[in-house]
This record gives C-alpha cells, sequence and structure tokens, in this order.
C-alpha cells in the first residue's frame, strides 16, 4: 500500500520488525483505497507502549461525521520483550525507529518498522554515486554483450 522509500535514502536500516495498527474502520477503508504516506512517520516508545505518529492516512472520501484525523498518532502492537527491545536500542542514543511500509497480512494491517541510524550527507551521496557506477557498468555490459565482442 505505502512504502518509504526516502527511509532508505536517510537511515542506516540495522533491523526490522513487523507490527500491528490499531485503526479506526474509516482508517481502513480509506488504506484499502491505497492512500497513504509514511514521508514523515516515526515511531516511540511511550510508558511502555508503542506508537507510530505523524503518518498521513487521508480521510475516506464516503465517510461521515465519523472520520478519522489524517495525522493522529496510531497505537502499535507488539509483544512486550519486543518494545523492550526497541526501546533500549532507541534509548542507546543516535537510533531511531522509521517505518518502512505499510501492508494488509490476512486481512489485517501491518507496518513494517527499522531500527535506524541517520546517514550522514557524505553517506548519501557516496551511496548515490554508488548506485551510478552500477547502473554504467550494466549498461556497458548489455551494450557488449549485444554487439558480442
Amino acid at each position: 500500500m505505502a512504502q518509504n522509500r526516502k527511509a532508505r535514502h536517510d537511515y542506516h536500516i540495522e533491523d526490522r520488525i513487523e507490527a500491528g495498527l490499531v485503526l479506526t474502520g474509516t482508517e481502513v477503508k480509506s488504506l484499502r483505497a491505497g492512500r497513504a504516506s509514511l514521508v514523515d512517520g516515526y515511531a516511540f516508545v511511550d510508558r511502555g507502549e508503542a506508537w507510530l505518529d505523524a503518518v498521513h492516512i487521508p480521510e475516506y472520501g464516503q465517510g461521515t461525521w465519523t472520520n478519522h484525523p489524517p495525522r493522529r498518532k496510531r497505537k502499535l502492537l507488539l509483544h512486550r520483550a519486543e518494545i523492550d527491545k526497541l526501546a533500549a536500542k532507541v534509548a542507546q542514543g543516535g537510533y531511531t525507529l522509521v517505518p518502512l511500509s505499510l501492508y494488509f497480512s490476512d486481512g489485517r494491517a501491518k507496518v513494517e518498522l527499522a531500527v535506524a541510524k541517520g546517514k550522514k550527507e557524505y553517506d548519501k551521496r557516496h551511496a548515490l554515486r554508488e548506485r551510478q557506477d552500477k547502473r554504467e557498468a550494466e549498461r556497458a555490459m548489455r551494450t557488449r554483450n549485444r554487439l558480442g565482442d
């Protein structure tokens, strides 16, 4: 449904975890319509509970007064041990919880969270340069194989 490509560019992904989401009816209908944005989203642990914040799920078009606010905090469904592990990693410093993707699995809304460390500007440039070099090398190999030596 929704991917966060910017997160893969801005962060070093160290660990991934799948979590359930507590949603209202109109949020589910809006997600099934394929409309969501994870770009500014982040997760945090507060008083032993995991929360997802700043994820934009637009209001459902056919909804009435029961519509939801688009950028509300949403509770994440995780086991206690998983929450404690994530909280310890974030408290360590330099790490953050970033949503990578939002999808349905067996009819239930799931979010893939990543424990990530922010990249420096030169790391981003270096990764971009490596991707361009790899693309150029593959292009050169294809043209050489087509021409046949």
